[in-house]
């Protein structure tokens, strides 16, 4: 009888919160979540070894370099769509995003299919061992609302990636096949779930995320700890994201108008920001702080990133802006020159790996010595910038306007005379390169500028319902896929479930598969 095989061990969660680099992935049944999380501080300990999860390498049995938890989801879902290419192949690594040829690895256990299943789902069964204690759990009653919150939104966190990544967008998709849902402490031999369906992963996104929102409200220090960990400010950040996948713009602006409530908050200047490697910057919302003997070193975000690291990934493999979106920012906008090189003649090339045309350099390590640079998963220009748009999709053009000035002034000298430009309308291009005409293209422009390399283009681009074009007159992309289906909804924009959960859980069969494009 096949059962299912991502339940992980108590064991090897609270390795993580130690010093541990590698998972125990061996489930057990010895060990009982009420007994481990028996008092508050325990789980405390626990849901802190959860946030290390989201910035260590080695989710798959191979290739673990490109596998360094959530910000290779965010690097590959900007790779996968029009605005981000990579210059030159390296060996491979984020190279087969980018050339949307991932779908033949869902065979075994080293590409994406495996690596991104394997990651969400130990997130996910790790902190339902806690949730599973939330009525026994004694300690400190703040400190249970608290680590209890985190873990619901912790939960709403990784179904709300997996059910983007495995299948098409909420709207217009409520009831395809979604992904398996666990709500409950799991042990070896427990039986897998069917896949259901989209609507009723969403069902549940949003109890947990609800849920989160009122254990972290209930706390009378609202704001986290740590900028790792999750606060009553951020989950409704993460709510505001979910909201404006499914297209609920009112819950998508209230949610983001409370994040941005947070105390001390402020949209960062661009030389605050520095190489966006700093948590302690005035508008992260939440982040990875990373110290020296937590390094990733070679699989880092940043070494996949700065190509001026020494001995780093991206020297052999830059990551730049297509010219499709640059020509389109105004040369008074600070990021233009601050985040991205412009054309370089080739006689003035330089010894700087990144001084190459169209290089980014927004992203630098903060440290080429110890090679560290902190993760920021949430900053206060996202929560304006979604503000912004639900409210242009709700037709308020005059609060649209108000709020996405908040941002387009820190950014650009002249944004009030281009706004200005823009015709109030909720519409936008369905050529993403096309000339700017309406407050919603500007909206959706800056959103595309300011989160380049952030939050993983390809997800705005299933909820908006838009394909992509790399072949236009003077595309730099080295990856132009002109024979692949690059239209809206296309499936090479969703991954293939991995075989081995087919043939690991007795309520899935190669009939629930998603389409396979090799």
């Amino acid at each position: 009888m096949k059962k299912v095989l991502y339940i992980f061990s108590l064991i090897g969660l609270l390795a993580f919160s130690s010093c541990a680099d590698e998972l125990n992935t061996e489930p057990t049944d010895k060990v009982s979540g009420s007994t481990i999380f028996a008092d508050a501080s325990s789980a405390e300990t626990a849901i802190n070894g959860v946030y290390r999860m989201l910035y260590v390498a080695g989710w798959s049995s191979n290739w673990g370099s490109e596998n360094c938890g959530q910000t290779a989801i965010q690097l590959l879902g900007d790779l996968m769509a029009e605005d981000h290419l990579m210059k030159e192949q390296g060996q491979g690594w984020f190279y087969e995003d980018y050339r949307l040829n991932v779908h033949g690895d869902y065979s075994n256990k080293a590409g994406r299919p495996y690596s991104i299943w394997n990651f969400y789902y130990t997130i996910v069964s790790n902190v339902n061992y806690i949730i599973a204690s939330e009525n026994t759990m004694g300690g400190d009653p703040e400190l249970k609302n608290s680590v209890v919150g985190q873990a619901y939104a912790m939960r709403a966190f990784a179904y709300y990636y997996l059910i983007q990544l495995y299948q098409q967008t909420y709207k217009g998709h409520e009831d395809a096949p979604g992904v398996p849902l666990y709500t409950g402490a799991t042990v070896a031999g427990s039986e897998g779930s069917p896949r259901g369906t989209v609507q009723g992963v969403y069902t549940q996104i949003n109890s947990d995320i609800e849920k989160a929102i009122d254990l972290l409200g209930s706390i009378s220090n609202k704001v986290q700890t740590h900028v790792s960990h999750i606060d009553y400010y951020v989950a409704n950040g993460i709510k505001a994201r979910i909201c404006l996948t499914q297209h609920d713009y009112a819950g998508a602006a209230t949610a983001a108008a409370e994040a941005l409530k947070k105390p001390s908050l402020k949209v960062a200047t661009i030389a605050e920001l520095g190489g966006n490697n700093s948590v302690k910057t005035a508008d992260v919302l939440w982040g990875m702080e990373i110290i020296a003997d937590q390094s990733s070193g070679f699989a880092s975000f940043f070494s996949h990133m700065d190509a001026d690291a020494p001995g780093m990934y991206a020297s052999k493999a830059r990551q730049c802006i297509s010219t499709g979106l640059y020509k389109l920012i105004s040369d008074t906008d600070e990021r233009k020159t601050a985040w991205f090189r412009g054309a370089i003649p080739s006689d003035e090339e330089k010894t700087a790996s990144s001084y190459t045309s169209y290089c980014q350099i927004k992203f630098k390590m903060a440290d080429y010595t110890t090679r560290t640079g902190d993760y920021l998963l949430m900053r206060a220009e996202e929560m304006i910038l979604i503000k912004a748009e639900a409210e242009c999709h709700q037709k308020e053009y005059g609060a649209a306007r108000t709020t996405i000035k908040t941002l387009g002034n820190a950014r650009d000298s002249k944004f009030e005379e281009r706004l200005a430009a823009r015709t109030d309308a909720n519409t936008y291009n369905s050529d993403t390169n096309a000339p700017l005409e309406t407050l919603m293209d500007e909206i959706l422009f800056q959103r595309r500028v300011e989160l380049w390399g952030e939050v993983g283009r390809i997800f705005d681009m299933q909820r908006l319902g838009l394909g992509y074009n790399r072949n236009y007159e003077g595309s730099n992309h080295t990856e132009k896929v002109t024979t692949k289906n690059t239209n809206a909804a296309s499936p090479l924009f969703i991954l293939p479930l991995p075989q081995s959960e087919i043939d690991g859980n007795e309520n899935i069969t190669s009939a629930d598969q998603n389409p396979i494009v090799q």
